[in-house]
């Protein structure tokens, strides 16, 4: 079928809104009418090159990771289903977890869906089913490749089954399309890689979409005292909104915060959830966090970023914990219906979560807003009518 998507030719550049044919789903692949898809810094990772794979490993699995339709936050309702699809049929409401999971490999079955060896697909933008593209320019007939096997910037997509994650038709799609990403991301930060506990100081490190649900999660968690930290001092009133009992502009000002607040004794947990992740910012983070604590990095820094700032005395002689969390550490399967009831029965925000909409021609506009802060989460929406 004809539909539109938002392409980038290739990184540093702008989106460009293009004719695609889209192909029919294969055996174990599904065909999705999609609502619209969040904006996420992650898409904006694979623009400024910092997720773009290099050349010698393009050209060892045999792709060109450019054209690429970006988008990895989207819901939508089935309307084609290919061969050997048992779980879904047409009509079914889905929310597209953004890590496909299998079920079958050693992290699935160690109930850790979140890294599942479908994974090692994200970037390259084909299927998981056969490593092919179904997505293809329409005047050019060139593959492009769809962001996390997804590619939700487009009005319709088909993707594998493992991708797709059923929900309750009485759920907003709009709403439930932030359960692809970044609220399953940072609750889990906060629940499960964290591990917030009642009564503990967690201190949540960059405020955009991410760093609001991190602080809902601690919130969640019964967390006594969290400090947001941003240097855009337009989200604090917001970040109060989601659950922080304090806020600061820097990591500099929140230092002698949290010592403040805690008498000394520092924080229990620190999430990192900045756009960018940065090497210089662990040391900081791990200076506000206190003896046996933790600080959790769920922050996507670039590909060739190794250079970490960490004093390895304090670290050892203060046995605290720097741990990596993608997908906030969660089960997909089980965790974004979950969430979403959390939604329904008005414990979890999420209305407060959008920002702004945009249609799909102006999704440029979009992530200029997410660039300079003025969004929280900005969403494309899609006019089926």
């Amino acid at each position: 079928m004809q539909t539109r998507a938002a392409v980038l030719w290739e990184p540093n550049t702008d989106w460009k809104v293009e004719d695609i044919e889209l192909d029919a789903p294969k055996a174990g692949e599904v065909m999705l009418k999609l609502v619209g898809s969040g904006l996420c810094h992650s898409d904006d990772h694979l623009v400024t090159g910092d997720m773009v794979m290099p050349p010698e490993v393009q050209a060892e699995v045999g792709i060109q990771q450019f054209p690429f339709i970006f988008g990895l936050e989207g819901a939508g309702d089935v309307i084609e289903v290919g061969p050997g699809v048992d779980n879904l049929e047409v009509g079914d409401h889905v929310v597209l977890g953004f890590i496909p999971s299998c079920g079958r490999c050693p992290s699935c079955a160690k109930g850790k869906q979140n890294l599942c060896d479908l994974g090692a697909y994200l970037l390259a933008g084909r299927q998981v089913t056969d490593f092919t593209a179904r997505h293809h320019h329409k005047a050019t007939g060139q593959d492009l490749g769809s962001m996390c096997c997804i590619g939700t910037f487009g009005e319709y997509t088909t993707v594998a089954e493992a991708s797709c994650i059923m929900i309750g038709k009485v759920i907003p799609l709009d709403k439930a399309a932030l359960g692809g990403c970044c609220v399953t991301t940072c609750c889990g930060s906060a629940n499960y890689a964290a591990k917030v506990q009642a009564g503990e100081t967690v201190v949540v490190v960059g405020n955009g979409g991410i760093g609001m649900n991190a602080i809902q999660g601690a919130k969640m968690a019964g967390a006594g005292m969290i400090v947001a930290v941003d240097t855009n001092d337009k989200k604090h009133e917001l970040a109060e909104k989601f659950g922080a009992t304090h806020t600061a502009s820097s990591m500099e000002e929140a230092l002698p915060l949290v010592m403040e607040l805690t008498q000394g004794q520092m924080a229990d947990k620190v999430i990192i959830t900045i756009g960018v992740g940065s090497g210089a910012v662990i040391q900081d983070a791990m200076a506000m966090t206190t003896k046996g604590g933790t600080c959790v990095h769920t922050s996507v820094a670039p590909i060739a970023e190794t250079e970490v700032s960490l004093n390895l005395f304090e670290l050892t002689l203060s046995e605290k914990s720097l741990v990596g969390s993608i997908f906030g550490s969660a089960n997909p399967r089980r965790d974004i219906p979950r969430l979403l009831a959390m939604y329904q029965n008005g414990q979890l925000m999420l209305d407060e979560l959008i920002t702004q909409t945009y249609d799909l021609d102006d999704i440029n506009v979009g992530y200029d807003a997410m660039r300079s802060g003025d969004n929280i989460r900005g969403m494309v929406m899609y006019d089926h009518s």
